[in-house]
């Protein structure tokens, strides 16, 4: 099978939201937002930008004909400030001319007067002086107070991850077109077609049957265009007023400072273990550090929050977290969704006791893996694991006792150079954590020459999921893949689509596929029946062809459907698919909210420079469990990518804000992983033999389980820090080489 998207990106051929051909008298748009991160607007002057060149017109809050909101969950983000602002970048007023520099110099000359009042940037001050978003949850499991005084072994301790850049290729844009009745179709970047329909029609206010949105292919996304709506909903509010097209394009530094990130997290934590070295009890305290709105913070916080006890058994856990409300950019989702986060406090925990016991972590491990039958802190059962599956596998390929023995003689033998490894194992749920996105429709169309276009509310965004689909319907219909076409993405044949993440993309759309695929095979071998006078039973289609038991007959796919049309058969078929058996009661914490997990084991080895404080990864070896793989190549890519990624986020990608809560770091200064951060021997070994009845055609989710293996990284260069010296805490993530130089010389 082809991967035409990939093809047609090398080839320059890939239409994005900039490759469309703007119509004649498009409009440009930009935003003039707030310079402080939070105070009360006393004036607002818009008269200088208005009469500005170029110029058409420039809107504020008042403009706005339906609801001023763009809150994804909370109704507590207007789409134009009112009378406050509550961060850097809130937008204030909209700007638009007959060009984009016209619009940019305009929105120069915006002014407002804002008086100043104190900003909070330390989430664990913010919940102190109880600014939070939602509630504070709380689980607990078993008796941790009397599990501790059992404990042979206790570490505790505080640490934190910061933000992250989603840094996709494709920055934030939108084009509007209106038409008449007042209409509007939007093409936009964006991962949430169906939310973003939605918010269209509340900010104008108009039905959502006049609103189309219509969506090829995202440049990357990562989570930063599912629930980030000012840079779609702008340009059409201006458009609708209007009555002529604006497009609306961020620069690659306004996308950074104006933009959410992935959530920094704070941690407490405390964890005991008995003689053996088995975990009898954990205690874990989140702090998300938000920013100033809601956005999707706490559906984020809620999966850290459900992933606190990792890969482990831990009969005794007690967990509470709290979405902190501060003055910065709203953050949002990001791959892996909160599970990273939750993850590191668990893998730290571990690490650190592993060193007061003076064994490696990776022998406590391996001891408290989850195996089939385990029941999670919140009440889910688990079955067919391969969390042990994947570690035996990956210690059969490398012996893992046998390259931790090696990099300890290393150590004792070299001073100027260390090396350090991390065994990760990853168990990752898969579903939304609302349990009402986990749906979805398809609308399969067959037409009279046998070729056949699927629609569905997927967004394809780099990550293959219009391939797997288009995988879906070819091995359900028994066609070729050449036949089908996976369309765009359009609110007007699929409505109230989910967001396209959470690693569902391919789950739920592909399983509507194949249900809607299904009603048409067996409508289909009916048809065909009836047409060869032959019984139903004995008819297949497979290989483009109808086959009568094991033997060709003479009528190939096209003349099916060429006959099947000609005969009056329906060669349309809408289908649905919901996750069943999905449930979380929020007042208990206790329930079924994951449709299956994911599973994986890695080993990462590193090689530190003692006294410029660089390092080198120079190994990484994954076994991961895609279940029956839909396509090998999109897996491995989807691994190996989503690898690199948490590398980044481990090391090298840090975010510095301005004590004023200015973003200080712009491209230049922004480091993500190159070809050359890459180990020399990077090697990912797909699971056998796995099978997921919980998934479309026993495949696994394989877009942010993976990520977890790059915290790898952060854990190794913890053992090789530690083996120069122990009289002080590694630094928190990201473990940047300065960090490393001041913890190796201060």
């Amino acid at each position: 099978m082809k991967l035409t998207d990939p093809l047609m990106h090398v080839r320059g051929a890939s239409q994005f939201i900039d490759d469309i051909v703007t119509p004649s008298g498009c409009l440009h748009a930009a935003l003039f937002t707030s310079p402080i991160a939070r105070g009360s607007i006393r004036s607002l002057n818009t008269q200088a930008a208005s009469s500005a060149s170029g110029v058409v017109a420039v809107f504020t809050h008042r403009d706005i004909p339906g609801l001023n909101q763009v809150g994804h969950v909370i109704k507590d983000q207007p789409l134009l400030a009112v009378d406050s602002v509550e961060y850097i970048g809130q937008p204030i007023a909209l700007v638009v001319a007959t060009t984009r520099r016209a619009a940019l110099k305009a929105a120069k000359l915006v002014t407002a007067e804002i008086e100043p009042l104190e900003a909070v940037f330390s989430p664990r001050e913010a919940a102190r002086r109880g600014m939070i978003h939602g509630q504070k949850r709380a689980l607990t499991d078993g008796d941790t107070a009397a599990a501790f005084a059992r404990c042979k072994h206790i570490a505790q301790g505080k640490l934190a991850t910061g933000p992250q850049e989603h840094f996709y290729f494709e920055t934030q844009r939108a084009l509007a077109l209106p038409s008449e009745h007042d209409t509007i179709k939007v093409c936009a970047s964006t991962q949430s077609p169906g939310t973003f329909h939605h918010h269209i029609a509340e900010v104008l206010g108009i039905p959502q049957n006049k609103v189309e949105f219509e969506i090829r292919r995202l440049g990357g996304a990562f989570g930063g265009k599912e629930s980030t709506a000012v840079w779609v909903i702008a340009p059409a509010l201006a458009a609708f007023l209007l009555k002529r097209p604006v497009k609306l394009v961020l620069e690659r530094n306004e996308d950074i400072v104006t933009t959410g990130k992935r959530h920094a997290y704070e941690y407490d934590y405390k964890i005991g273990l008995d003689a053996d070295g088995k975990i009898l009890a954990y205690e874990i305290d989140l702090y998300q550090h938000a920013g100033a709105c809601a956005d999707i913070s706490l559906a984020v916080l809620g999966r850290s929050f459900l992933h606190v006890s990792g890969s482990y058994r831990i009969p005794n856990i007690r967990a509470t977290a709290v979405s902190c409300r501060t003055n910065i950019p709203p953050n949002n989702a990001f791959r892996g969704f909160g599970v990273p986060q939750g993850n590191f406090a668990i893998e730290a925990a571990i690490s650190h006791v592993a060193e007061k016991m003076g064994v490696s972590p990776s022998v406590i491990k391996r001891k408290n893996l989850l195996q089939n039958g385990d029941t999670l802190p919140y009440g889910m059962k688990l079955e067919k694991t391969n969390a042990i599956r994947c570690w035996e596998e990956l210690d059969r390929q490398i012996v893992i006792e046998k390259r931790q023995a090696a990099v300890d003689e290393y150590n004792r033998k070299h001073a100027d150079t260390k090396r350090g490894m991390a065994v990760i194992p990853v168990c990752f749920g898969i579903s939304f954590a609302q349990t009402a996105l986990n749906q979805a429709s398809a609308l399969v169309n067959i037409y009279v020459d046998g070729s056949v276009s699927v629609n569905t509310g997927a967004v394809e965004m780099g990550q293959g999921v219009n391939a797997k689909i288009q995988t879906v319907a070819a091995r359900t219909l028994g066609i070729s893949t050449d036949k089908i076409r996976v369309d765009t993405t359009n609110t007007s044949r699929i409505p109230n689509a989910s967001p396209t993440s959470a690693s569902t993309g391919a789950d739920l759309n592909g399983m509507a596929t194949k249900n809607a695929c299904e009603t048409l095979y067996a409508r289909l071998c009916e048809f065909a029946a009836k047409h060869l006078g032959l019984p139903t039973a004995d008819i297949s289609i497979k290989e483009n062809a109808v086959y009568n038991k094991d033997k060709r007959t003479d009528l190939d796919w096209d003349k099916l459907s060429a006959a099947a049309q000609w005969a009056r058969i329906d060669l349309s078929e809408h289908a649905f698919y919901a996750t069943p058996d999905l449930h979380l009661d929020l007042k208990t914490e206790r329930g079924r909210p994951f449709a299956y997990y994911s599973y994986g084991t890695s080993l990462t080895e590193v090689s530190l420079d003692c006294r410029r404080g660089t390092y080198k990864v120079e190994s990484i070896d994954i076994v991961h469990d895609v279940g029956q793989t839909l396509n090998e190549v999109i897996d491995r890519g989807q691994v190996e990518g989503a690898v690199i990624q948490g590398m980044g986020w481990s090391t090298t990608e840090q975010i510095r804000y301005a004590p004023d809560g200015k973003v200080l770091t712009l491209v230049n200064s922004y480091k993500i992983p190159d070809i050359k951060f890459c180990p020399a021997h990077f090697k990912t070994t797909l699971l056998e033999n796995s099978d997921n009845p919980f998934a479309v055609c026993n495949s696994k989710a394989v877009g942010e389980p993976p990520f977890i293996h790059g915290l790898g990284v952060y854990f190794a260069l913890w053992q090789a820090l530690r083996s120069v010296r122990k009289d002080k805490d590694v630094p928190s993530l990201p473990l940047t080489p300065e960090k490393v130089f001041m913890y190796l010389h201060e």
